[in-house]
């Protein structure tokens, strides 16, 4: 982030294929460093704004500079000369709350000297009353006959006073003129009449009613001296999705019979400011902090919708948009993410396979950001072939031969004249021949031997067991023992070295497809041959990794809590992580059964899990990525499970972003591209979700009834669930993979975990023999 004290540190240039739009340069700035270091930068070329927020102004001086450097760029601007006009001006904003229906204000008289187009005619609003006036003056018979009927109207309630103010942009910022008694008829239409000689076009005096101080009940008897008043200022952000969050609360306390302002009193917390005006109890301040809260961030709401109904010159440019209410901690975030969509705008990245329909997010996604997909895919009549630049039918499910495979592919795009920006994957089987295509054409991606270590489960382990540090703690500490299995005579072998109970799964397996508890030599032997039998190639169950072939592994079965970890790594360096528990699994059989985010771990051992996957990626060779990480929490502290050297799958990429706003595809797409995402260190969740996973097995009698996917469909654009399909068709099978995931939202884990529990019990999801109570229960 750079500061510029002058704006002659900036320039604007016209934007290449971009008419009337320009590119900011900086030149000359104040940088930030860790420990508080700044220095005052040259930059020879100058550099690219990708964000651009400026203290505006329409007045001569600086404020004018910043506003013109501000119009029409096509970087993300936070602010514009035009909006602030609109947003300053009390009458406009009070119109617009007043419309939404979800912001109480005060009762107020306008009178109007020609005003904007924003304020003629319209639906009248509650409690709003614009008198519109072509003239200054002769006015004095409608002001009092206004004023007068404004006074003993209903609408004010029991407003004892009320408060003369001006609108418009020149009068932002300026407080109340003066409160009179709301009994006093002539003082107010003089004071009317002489604020009208002050207006100009577009600009209004506002009567408006004084709220009286709340009489709260003191402990004991009240202080001596004046009533309080308490004025409180929310300061709201836009954050991921366009929703507005609510950062801070800041009061200001003072006597009830005068125009109380922030600049004349010391800032004070919602609590503190409550104790001193009487009321201290904890469950009611809450309430009041969450009335605060719904109307804080419903009048950022409403600013939004007025802006998406202005048009680009009315805004002040393309990618002009209100980001902030007053001063937000969260709006650094903003910033860095909307700065994040300017710089991959229109990058070319290669895409290898398009996955199944659990992967459809990632289309409108890439319209949504402007990136340029090419996508390398075996089905030549996916879907996804017509939302893509370029597609490329190429048979990839022969992963036995990836390398001479990324040396065709690498000249397929060479000949097409594809100028990439990136390549990478999200889908399991292409994950190794993307590394290998990347080495070909030059561009950043892990080292290929990186990949196919992650890749295959044994290697990950035995490898993992040898690494006994510097650096620590070392991965060994988390390896699990286990035992490669290619043929009867490896099961033998096998149980001789891996102490029993044991898991045996797929080498290359995908979506805990044939992973099995094994409690002795028998079954290691009877489910050896029926995985060799059942799952010999890709044809039998596409998409599990059939491709590398069909061995299998034992390894010891770890008893404690399951937990998936996300993890963004550049360079080396842990950028985010993001950890969610897994309910438990229907032994003998590992399918996933339910899920909650965040974590309900302390602290401590969410660390504990979060350094266990950051050092098993280290240690495998993976600096650069997305990757998902499952792990078991047991009493001697984390295990691995396995690593999946990708974006994590079904729905971890929709929780994250719902609840900590940060998109895992467009941090993968920037790593792709070299860029490193800037990402919150300890980001917060806004939410708790907990889930369920439907399987085809269990539920095909709901989901063809009482949760057919139109009835999950409708609940989800309803708000009383998220739903995630990952699967097309209702068709059952000895070996397969959850149909959707169905979740709800609450502000505790305990009530986003009833809430799916009733919603689940009245769908027919939850039954004696898919007991989603049970499933849920870790979550306590």
């Amino acid at each position: 982030m750079l500061l510029c004290l002058s704006p002659a540190w900036l320039t604007k240039v016209p934007a290449p294929g971009k008419p009337g739009e320009a590119a900011l340069l900086v030149s000359k700035a104040v940088s930030f460093h860790p420990g508080g270091l700044t220095f005052l930068d040259d930059f020879v070329p100058p550099r690219r704004a990708t964000y651009f927020l400026a203290g505006l102004g329409l007045g001569p001086g600086r404020g004018r500079e910043a506003a013109e450097l501000a119009r029409d760029l096509t970087c993300p601007t936070g602010a514009s000369a035009e909006l602030a006009r609109l947003l300053e001006d009390r009458l406009l904003t009070r119109r617009l709350l007043a419309r939404q229906g979800d912001v109480a204000v005060p009762a107020t008289l306008a009178f109007t000297y020609k005003p904007p187009a924003l304020l003629r005619g319209g639906d009248a609003s509650p409690g709003l009353r614009l008198v519109e006036l072509s003239g200054k003056e002769g006015q004095a018979t409608l002001v009092k006959a206004e004023v007068g009927a404004f006074l003993h109207s209903e609408a004010l309630g029991d407003a004892l006073q009320v408060a003369m103010k001006l609108s418009g942009w020149r009068w932002r910022g300026r407080p109340a003129m003066r409160l009179y008694p709301r009994a006093e008829l002539g003082p107010v239409v003089d004071t009317v009449l002489a604020l009208l000689e002050k207006l100009e076009e577009e600009e209004s005096v506002l009567v408006e009613a004084v709220g009286p101080p709340a009489r709260l009940p003191f402990p004991g008897s009240p202080p001596p001296g004046p009533e309080l008043a308490l004025r409180i200022c929310a300061v709201v952000c836009r954050t991921q999705g366009d929703r507005p969050l609510l950062s801070k609360v800041v009061c200001s306390v003072g006597r009830g019979d005068r125009p109380l302002r922030h600049q004349s009193s010391l800032p004070r917390t919602l609590e503190a400011a409550l104790a001193q005006c009487g009321l201290g109890e904890a469950s009611q301040v809450a309430v009041v902090r969450q009335r605060v809260k719904a109307a804080a961030e419903a009048a950022l709401a409403a600013v939004l919708t007025l802006e998406a109904g202005l048009s680009a010159e009315q805004r002040g440019g393309r990618q002009v948009r209100t980001d902030f209410l007053a001063a937000a901690a969260p709006l650094v975030e903003t910033m860095l993410r909307r700065s994040a969509r300017c710089l991959m705008e229109g990058k070319q990245l290669l895409l290898l396979g398009a996955g199944g329909v659990s992967k459809k997010f990632v289309w409108e996604a890439a319209r949504d950001y402007g990136l340029k997909l090419h996508l390398v895919e075996s089905d030549p009549n996916h879907f996804a072939s017509q939302l893509v630049q370029t597609f490329i039918h190429f048979d990839i499910t022969e992963h036995r031969r990836d390398e001479e495979n990324a040396r065709v592919l690498a000249e397929l795009v060479r000949a097409r004249g594809l100028q990439l920006d990136g390549c990478f994957s999200y889908w399991d089987d292409c994950l190794v021949l993307t590394a290998l295509l990347c080495q070909e054409l030059g561009l950043p991606c892990n080292p290929p031997a990186a990949m196919h270590l992650a890749k295959q489960k044994s290697r990950t382990q035995l490898h993992l067991l040898c690494r006994h540090g510097p650096p620590w703690p070392a991965p060994s500490l988390y390896a699990v023992p286990c035992c490669p299995l290619e043929s009867e005579a490896d099961v033998d072998r096998a149980v001789r070295q891996v102490p029993l109970p044991g898991v045996m799964k797929l080498e290359f397996g995908a979506g805990a497809v044939g992973v099995r508890l094994v409690e002795d030599a028998s079954q290691c032997h009877e489910h050896f041959s029926r995985i060799a039998r059942d799952l010999q190639g890709e044809a039998d169950h596409p998409g599990i990794g059939l491709g590398w072939g069909n061995a299998m592994l034992l390894m010891e079965f770890i008893e404690g809590t399951e937990h998936d970890v996300d993890l963004v790594l550049f360079g080396g360096r842990l950028l985010a992580a993001f950890v969610s528990d897994n309910g438990p699994t229907r032994l003998p059989g590992f399918t996933e059964t339910a899920a909650c985010m965040p974590t309900g771990l302390a602290p401590e051992q969410e660390a504990q899990l979060v350094q266990a996957a950051f050092r098993c990626c280290l240690g495998c060779g993976l600096l650069d990525g997305v990757f998902n990480v499952e792990l078991k929490l047991t009493r001697a502290g984390p295990r691995l499970i396995e690593i999946n050297p990708r974006m994590g799958g079904f729905y971890l990429r929709d929780w994250i972003l719902e609840l900590y706003g940060v998109d895992l595809l467009l941090a993968a797409a920037m790593v792709a591209c070299g860029l490193r995402p800037a990402l919150p260190a300890h980001p917060r969740a806004r939410g708790h979700l907990v889930g369920v996973m439907c399987l085809v097995s269990q539920h095909l009698q709901a989901l063809s009834s009482t949760a057919s996917r139109e009835t999950l469909q409708a609940l989800h654009d309803q708000g009383l669930l998220r739903l995630n399909l990952l699967e097309e068709t209702l068709v059952p099978g000895e070996y397969e993979e959850p149909y959707c995931s169905v979740a709800c939202a609450g502000p505790s884990p305990a009530e986003a975990r009833l809430r799916l529990l009733g919603l689940c019990q009245g769908l027919g999801i939850d039954g004696p023999h898919y007991p989603v109570a049970y499933f849920l229960s870790h979550f306590k």
